[in-house]
């Protein structure tokens, strides 16, 4: 069967048959468009709020930041070294989740699990703001419609990523190296006129933007610095997520994406952060330090200028894409697993968890509107999810390398995730995941205690909740399992007696037709009638005495004009005078109007009565529609 075309199928493309999977897969220079956007995009806020913190101790204070920003960089190789392990020890993808799972046990995995849900979720938010926040860069009076912008923006990258993997990633690789292209320009142009002398400084500087009390340099506030900075590492682990996303051999490209994407991420950290010192830019919510050396750079507003805010803004909008690449399949795995809804399991006509995608959307959509598309109020958010995720992973990997030292030469250990085997320079890899645990476990805690009274705490508690509700979600999913099992189970007994109620409001041709129907059943039916009006009852019973074929018929009285408590209660006696091996079915009599809007001008008396009695035991509800034209 192929589905019908319509709005659907312009909005995100034709259905795409499961067949057609394997070819859905993206290489290297799109996989790096995909899954390195929303590290490559934090180039544009992650030193500016490094310096806004810095600021606190005054504009003397911002010459730390380059050391800082050197730091950050020897964290992001740490980390890449250790991912780059990661992904050829997981080939089917390695995230923190899997790797907690298989080398930790259930409750970290549900902690990893929800600290990078949460984090797709702040990424989508903090980047799509600051891509805002450039914009209004360059035009201000776009300012007062960041909030509304900012939801357009997420809406349209929902869209392009229900097209699919491979399409979203042709989509977003153009932008993406247009970014990069215009980051180096930038970059060079400035070393070039630094080195030659004739790099001027910000003229008409912004005003400084402080995101802490004033207060003197000190080791709180360089560490508080650094916490706000380390935003820019956090879409480190997207590729090892999202490793099934690649062509084969898919942890070599993976792999190579990694290295490019750190080389690149590293480079223009660095390069950014030392220009900014060179131009005397000013961290501001007015004005981006991107615009600020941009224009100094280029001596204006101009077409260059333009071009490489352009770039900026797109790349924020699409640094989005990487969460929507992860979330929904990091959705779909914890979905697997029975601690979120089955439903995110599916794919959509396009072979891309479609329920995950727009999910994120509305998520993301609302943490914009609650906090006004602010970079500095999210960014405490930021971060705190992911540091965690990272030592689990790193913690994970290195038990993992502990299990296979423990193995024989050629001996292997299948687990859910991989099959662990001999590794001769397992102490070696080891040694490297358990320094990347031990260095992210640290920056962890340095930013849950630096920035927890800023708005980390509520991380703090939502991850936690997440955790309980994963566990909530799991255990009913374990409970329908135990009580659909099939193991131990002896059967049930034949019916011996059927019995049938058809409740009835009038005597009509929808009435009779499920009375034909109850009659296909059995032979014991009872038409129940609640009567409000003497009257009416009168007529009903005359008529059902010429129209109802000789079947008995109840007539229960509501002094108080109550429809549905009667029937329930008469009901309920039945059911405690029911036989064991006897069923009770409901046969409901509806009619169907052709139009739909014509349903708000009935009492719609059989929906209710359905969703009613669904909680009633040993009751069977059936419906008999009764179109009318």
């Amino acid at each position: 069967f192929k589905p019908r075309r319509g709005f659907t199928t312009w909005l995100i493309g034709k259905p795409l048959q499961t067949a057609d999977a394997p070819h859905q897969t993206i290489g290297k220079l799109i996989g790096l468009a995909v899954f390195s956007s929303d590290a490559l995009s934090s180039v544009a806020y992650g030193p500016q709020e490094l310096m806004m913190m810095l600021a606190a101790a005054g504009i003397a204070s911002l010459q730390y930041s380059l050391p800082l920003v050197l730091g950050i960089v020897a964290l992001l190789t740490i980390l890449t070294i250790s991912y780059e392990q990661t992904i050829h020890a997981y080939p089917n993808g390695g995230g923190s989740y899997i790797v907690s799972r298989d080398n930790l046990g259930i409750l970290p995995a549900q902690i990893a699990g929800a600290a990078l849900l949460t984090d797709y979720i702040l990424t989508v938010a903090v980047s799509i703001s600051s891509s805002v926040a450039q914009i209004s860069s360059a035009f201000p009076g776009i300012y007062r419609w960041r909030v509304e912008l900012a939801i357009f923006f997420i809406m349209l990258i929902m869209i392009i990523n229900l097209r699919g993997v491979k399409e979203s990633g042709v989509t977003f690789a153009i932008p993406t190296y247009f970014f990069i292209i215009m980051m180096y320009i930038t970059i060079i142009v400035g070393l070039v006129r630094y080195f030659t002398g004739t790099l001027g400084i910000v003229t008409n500087p912004p005003e400084l933007t402080i995101l802490a009390e004033p207060q003197a340099l000190g080791l709180f506030l360089i560490l508080k610095a650094f916490a706000s900075g380390t935003a820019s590492v956090t879409g480190v682990e997207a590729i090892s997520d999202g490793i099934t996303a690649f062509r084969e051999p898919r942890s070599k490209n993976a792999g190579a994406t990694l290295i490019l994407m750190a080389l690149i991420l590293g480079s223009m950290l660095i390069g950014v952060t030392f220009l900014s010192g060179q131009v005397s830019a000013i961290p501001s919510e007015h004005e981006t330090l991107v615009s600020q050396i941009a224009r100094t750079v280029f001596d204006s507003r101009g077409f260059l200028y333009l071009l490489t805010i352009i770039g900026t803004t797109v790349i924020l909008v699409m640094a989005a894409n990487t969460a929507f690449a992860d979330f929904p399949r990091l959705g779909a795995i914890t979905a697997k697993d029975g601690f979120l809804p089955r439903q995110l399991t599916y794919r959509g006509s396009r072979l891309v968890y479609s329920r995950g995608i727009m999910s994120l959307a509305i998520l993301a959509s609302i943490l914009i509107i609650i906090f006004k598309a602010n970079v500095s109020s999210l960014i405490p958010l930021y971060a705190i999810g992911v540091f965690l995720s990272f030592t689990l992973s790193q913690t994970g990997m290195a038990h993992r390398w502990w299990k296979s030292g423990r193995l024989a030469p050629g001996q292997e250990k299948v687990e859910p995730g991989s099959v662990v085997r001999y590794e001769k320079k397992w102490l070696i890899k080891m040694i490297i995941n358990g320094f990347g645990a031990v260095v992210t476990f640290f920056v962890t805690i340095i930013f849950a205690v630096t920035k927890f009274a800023d708005g980390a705490w509520v991380v703090v508690i939502l991850l936690p909740i997440l955790v309980v509700i994963f566990f909530s979600i799991h255990r009913h999913y374990q409970n329908v399992a135990a009580h659909l099992t099939l193991e131990k189970y002896a059967g049930q007994h034949h019916m011996s007696r059927h019995r049938v109620i058809i409740p009835i409001a009038s005597v009509h041709r929808g009435t009779l037709k499920a009375l034909r129907y109850a009659e296909s059943l059995s032979k014991d039916i009872t038409a129940v009638h609640v009567s409000i009006d003497d009257d009416e009852a009168a007529k009903l019973q005359q008529k059902w005495e010429t129209w109802g074929d000789g079947v008995r018929l109840v007539i229960l009285e509501s002094q108080y004009r109550l429809m549905i408590e009667p029937l329930l209660n008469y009901l309920q006696e039945l059911n405690e005078q029911r036989l064991e091996n006897e069923m009770i079915t409901i046969v409901i009599p509806q009619f169907i109007p052709k139009r739909v809007w014509a349903n708000a001008l009935h009492m719609r008396t059989a929906d209710t009565l359905r969703k009613v009695l669904m909680g009633q035991k040993n009751i069977v509800i059936v419906e008999v529609p009764y179109q009318v034209d």
